[in-house]
């Protein structure tokens, strides 16, 4: 190799042969013809001497299987021993790094409120596991990228496993542009898969380059740890030809040229990577190198019960889990301990029956364990285990580890009498997988159309001994309904089905989520003591029930009664529940059947539900108020938050309230991030849907913003609340309870929502939550919602209102009815219209007044001018009578007071009366008769007259 050039410049002269450069076609033209190049590997600076460009081959051109294209000499090459292709297409199979071609991003994310520099996602990425990759466990937004070129349409597909939606797990693809391509939401948005099982998804691509995105986002609320998302078999067709072989992963080989796959290394033997054959060891099969064999324990044997034999016995035995990879014959090494005694069978389970044999068979149809079922009685159908001899014949068990393949083809459960308990497995995390199937459900025939939704439930009574991380979880088809931690005391769970569908019941057991290939915690079990299910087509009968029968006495068969309807227990006829009552699902033939509504609501008319119109009437200190919640009987909704996650992922909880709850005015609430099948592509029988539909639902909803997704993001949507339990007005609440149990809480979840009166408010209001208690709930059991509105108020009645009256303005007057302050009512009665009434002005009545206070005054005047007059003829009158007495002043008593006929002019008549007196009678008895008083008359005559 020369250099020529000068400090500033070099340039490298690249020899043909060397690995300096690699060939690659060019696009092709209009003919479908291309160009053989030479490009300078990455790094190599300017190269000379490079080979010229040379016609290559047709467009149309490809390689078949186990053969690749050597651009070299453009023809097509067998593969060597040890290594395979796929012809037109690529597989990536093998994880022990991250393949050429394939890169990891991670964005930040949006820090809290405290902006935390330590949320960086600097260390978050896919990390290869071997046979597969595993995704972050975090909160990041990780994506694991590969463009690839097609000259012609082809397909990509690959194998998942995405068992937590508390991790967001979605792919798409996007052009050199950077544009993303149309798909929908059921091919960009990935299914959620049950425990160990594999998923496969395939998306068809276009010519050209395509860029693919396997994208995670995770929110982790609270303690709980994210299960990843795992990836293999990635498989692209479309590449017409590959440019190399690829070499066989280890544990498997490829003995002859020309191979499209690898084959798994046989039992006992071996292989490295890209090898052509395996070497002996005592290993498992598809092993990619040996171990010593340790000495046996105690946690390499397991339990069983055997079949009953013909003589209805059974024993306890001891086998070794397989295959058997320690060593008995060694210093220290356990031995499988010796066999039980053999003890009788268990019963057969309900409805079934041991007919002198050793096996227990299903009673025929229309009987049950004890006989046939009676006239008007029909057979309980359904499963019924507590005994556990040998594993029902629709349930399996199988187990599985994503790392490895040692418990392949194990019993992940065991039968042991009285319980199936989890089995040994072939280390700490595999999944230990019990499978029930139902093919549908089938109510009584009485029954028939109505009592409500409940068309079966599932019963299982069970306890978990744990010294670790142990998690069980119970699965309907691919949805986790419920998982427990830990050591848990024995207990009960109810599931009740509300669509008539075939489903697939699932209990996985796992002993640590952690990677392990040992087994350590082999004491930890979870034991199941029963299993019920109710209402199963294929179902036996351990008993029989009451059904309602034809009217006439001839009838003895079993009718379908109306929906609403109840069997009388005397008559057997289909009796209508009473009214304001509602029919319950899974009891006993009879008037308690029908429960009744809570206070102030109804039933439908099929008694399948309670409700309430929003409308009620309160009484309370002789005062009614009544209320029209209709405006509000829409679905309210709620936004609650913005909370933060522990590494500050921002996310809200989304309430959606129907408080009537009406038939077609319920609350929904639907997921947008997991399996969104469209609504045309057909789903399993089984399969459970993402919608809630309720009273009250709740959903975590995520924002677009830092999360690098198009759109907010639904999920972990559930019900709050499915029954109306009635209102207390004298508080004004209502309250609603999901009687369903969950794991944390024993009695279901309970709903209280309390309305508040605020005129001020619009109709629709504002929900707001507790502030001690920002998800709206403190315990996770009990949610309370204040909901403050205009349309809470009560409706205006006469009593909210009072009169005014206006001035009276020529003889007229306004009388005007106004509001009560404040005002706390809406609706219900207007106010009056504007009364006008005649009425008399001031002026008037002042003059009025006058006038009448004159008169008065003149009438007062002439009474004391009469009684004056009258007084001086009453004084005349006495001094008549004093003049005409004797000297001694002795008086005569007086016939009369009273003036006679003639008297009452007669003084007119008199001139003057002059008369003298004695001082005072007591001077006159002293003898002093000198001294006397004169008193003078006057009058108009010119005469006068002296007494003396």
């Amino acid at each position: 190799m020369n250099v020529l050039g000068t400090v500033s410049e070099c340039i490298l002269i690249c020899w043909t042969g060397t690995k300096d450069y690699y060939y690659e076609y060019t696009e092709c033209d209009s003919t479908g013809s291309r160009w053989r190049v030479a490009i300078p590997q990455r790094g190599q600076g300017s190269c000379t001497s490079l080979p010229e460009p040379v016609r290559g081959t047709e467009c149309t051109f490809s390689c078949e299987a186990g053969e690749f294209l050597e651009l070299s000499a453009q023809e097509c090459t067998q593969c060597a021993a040890g290594t395979y292709s796929l012809g037109s297409g690529v597989r990536f199979d093998d994880w022990e790094s991250l393949p050429a071609g394939f890169s990891s991003l991670a964005t930040d994310l949006d820090n809290g409120p405290g902006g935390d520099d330590n949320l960086s996602c600097n260390s978050s990425s896919w990390i290869p596991q071997g046979s597969y990759l595993e995704s972050n466990r975090d909160e990041c937004t990780v994506s694991l990228i590969y463009a690839v070129h097609l000259k012609k349409q082809g397909s990509v597909s690959f194998e998942y496993q995405y068992p937590d939606d508390n991790l967001f797990f979605q792919f798409f693809i996007q052009n050199d542009q950077c544009q993303e391509l149309d798909q929908t939401a059921d091919k960009k948005w990935l299914q959620l898969t049950t425990q160990g099982n594999w998923a496969t998804h395939s998306v068809n691509l276009k010519s050209g380059t395509n860029i693919l995105y396997w994208r995670t986002a995770g929110i982790v609320i609270g303690t709980k740890v994210l299960k990843p998302v795992l990836l293999k078999n990635v498989h692209i067709e479309g590449v017409a030809y590959t440019s190399e072989c690829f070499p066989c992963k280890p544990g498997t080989f490829s003995p002859t040229p020309g191979s499209s796959r690898c084959q798994p290394c046989p039992r006992d033997t071996h292989s490295g990577h890209g090898a052509s054959s395996c070497t002996l060891c005592n290993t498992t099969e598809g092993s990619s190198g040996c171990k010593a064999r340790p000495p046996c324990s105690t946690k390499d044997y397991f339990q069983i019960h055997t079949p009953c034999d013909k003589e209805g016995k059974t024993q306890v035995m001891y086998r070794w889990v397989q295959p058997q990879i320690c060593l008995v014959s060694v210093a220290g090494a356990e031995t499988l301990p010796p066999s039980g005694a053999r003890e009788p069978c268990p019963p057969c389970n309900p409805g079934f029956y041991n007919n002198d044999t050793a096996t227990c068979s299903p009673c025929p149809p229309g009987t049950f364990s004890d006989g046939s079922c009676p006239a008007g009685t029909e057979p309980v159908v359904g499963y019924q285990y507590k005994w556990w001899n040998v594993l029902p014949a629709n349930m399996k068990t199988s187990c599985f580890n994503v790392g490895n393949s040692k418990c392949d083809g194990m019993n992940g459960w065991e039968v042991a009498g009285d319980h199936i308990q989890s089995g040994a497995g072939g280390s700490d995390n595999d999944y230990l997988i019990l499978n029930l199937h139902v093919p549908g459900f089938k109510t009584p025939t009485s029954v028939t159309g109505g009592a409500g939704t409940e068309f079966g439930r599932i019963v299982f009574e069970f306890e978990m001994v744990c010294s670790a991380d142990c998690e069980l979880y119970f699965m309907v088809s691919t949805k986790v309904l419920e998982s427990w931690n830990g050591s848990k005391d024995r207990q009960s769970y109810t599931h009740i089905m509300n669509k008539n569908a075939s489903v697939s019941y699932t209990w996985a057991f796992q002993r640590t989520n952690q990677p392990s290939d040992v087994r350590q915690k082999v004491s930890d079990v979870v034991r199941i003591h029963s299993i019920t299910v109710s209402n199963s087509v294929d179902g036996v009968s351990s008993e029989c029930r009451a059904c309602a029968l034809l009217a006439q006495p001839s009838g003895s068969l079993c009718v379908p009664c109306p929906p609403g309807h109840y069997i009388h227990p005397h008559t057997s006829q289909c009796t209508e529940c009473p009214p304001n009552t509602r029919l319950t699902s899974h009891s006993s033939p009879g008037p308690e059947a029908c429960s009744p509504c809570g206070p102030a609501s109804k039933s439908t008319k099929d008694h399948s539900r309670c409700f309430n119109d929003c409308v009620f009437s309160y009484s309370e200190n002789n005062v009614s108020l009544r209320f029209d919640y209709s405006s509000l009987g829409s679905v309210g909704t709620l936004m609650n938050g913005p909370s933060f996650t522990s590494k500050g992922t921002k996310y809200y909880h989304l309430f959606n309230i129907s408080l009537c709850g009406g038939e077609g005015r319920r609350a929904v609430c639907t997921d947008n991030v997991t399996d969104l099948s469209s609504a045309d592509s057909p789903r399993e029988s089984g399969e459970i849907t993402n919608v809630v539909d309720t009273f009250i639902c709740q959903s975590t909803i995520i924002p677009s913003s830092g999360r690098g997704f198009r759109t907010a993001l639904s999920s972990q949507s559930i019900s709050l609340a499915d029954t109306f339990l009635g209102t207390d007005m004298s508080n004004v609440f209502l309250l609603v309870s999901s009687l369903e149990a969950t794991s944390s809480c024993d009695a279901g979840r309970s709903v209280v929502v309390v309305l508040r009166c605020n005129p001020d408010r619009s109709t629709q209001g504002e929900l707001t939550v507790p502030s001690q208690c920002p998800a709206g709930t403190c315990d996770g059991c009990t949610f309370h919602i204040l909901w403050e509105s205009s349309g809470a108020c009560p409706h205006c009645s006469p009593q909210d209102y009072h009169q005014i009256e206006g001035a009276c303005k020529g003889r007229q007057q306004d009388k005007l009815f106004v509001w009560n302050e404040p005002k706390r009512c809406v609706g219900g009665v207007s106010l009056p219209e504007k009364l006008t009434l005649p009425c008399e002005s001031l002026d008037f009545l002042i003059m009025m007044g006058a006038v009448i206070g004159v008169f008065a005054a003149a009438v007062l005047l002439s009474i004391t001018c009469y009684f004056w007059k009258k007084n001086k003829r009453l004084e005349y009158k006495y001094s008549k009578l004093v003049m005409s007495s004797n000297k001694e002043c002795e008086l005569p008593g007086a016939d009369s007071c009273a003036m006679m006929e003639g008297e009452e002019n007669e003084g007119d008549m008199e001139d003057e009366v002059v008369y003298s007196k004695k001082i005072s009678l007591i001077r006159k008895l002293k003898g002093n008769r000198d001294n006397y008083e004169n008193v003078q008359l006057n009058s108009s005559q010119s005469n006068g007259l002296v007494w003396g």
